[in-house]
């Protein structure tokens, strides 16, 4: 599932669907794939932490951009290792090629914020069926 950031890049227009419609569906597809290893919660948000880490830096961009891209890398790595899937390794690469600037980068960092809740409400829905309005 690869997921465009802009509707318009030269005029700064995100998607309008991005933190919600898309980043919904993106959450729902790789719940699917989890299992207790698979895509488990603190592996994910491993990898959130790391991008908030990247966000809070001062330095120059250009600097970052290195690093930032290595997440490509992590990815690979932690699918390797049957720590997470397909699906959420490809949302890694795929918005990781579209990261030019800090623009670019803050989209992604709120995408992925907004995937974070999609999923955990995805987790706690299943975890808790009775509570959080999960299954009644």
């Amino acid at each position: 599932m690869q997921t465009l950031f802009w509707k318009d890049r030269s005029k700064g227009q995100i998607d309008p669907d991005l933190f919600s419609t898309k980043a919904e569906a993106l959450a729902s597809l790789v719940f699917k794939e989890s299992n207790k290893k698979l895509n488990n919660p603190t592996q994910i948000r491993k990898f959130y932490d790391e991008v908030l880490r990247f966000k809070s830096n001062t330095d120059e961009f250009e600097v970052l951009l290195p690093y930032i891209k290595m997440l490509n890398a992590k990815a690979a790595y932690a699918m390797g290792r049957d720590l997470i899937s397909k699906s959420f390794k490809d949302f890694i690469s795929t918005s990781i090629k579209q990261i030019e600037n800090r623009d670019d980068f803050e989209v992604f960092a709120n995408f992925f914020e907004a995937f974070i809740g999609f999923y955990k409400y995805n987790v706690e829905k299943v975890e808790r069926p009775n509570q959080r309005g999960g299954k009644r």
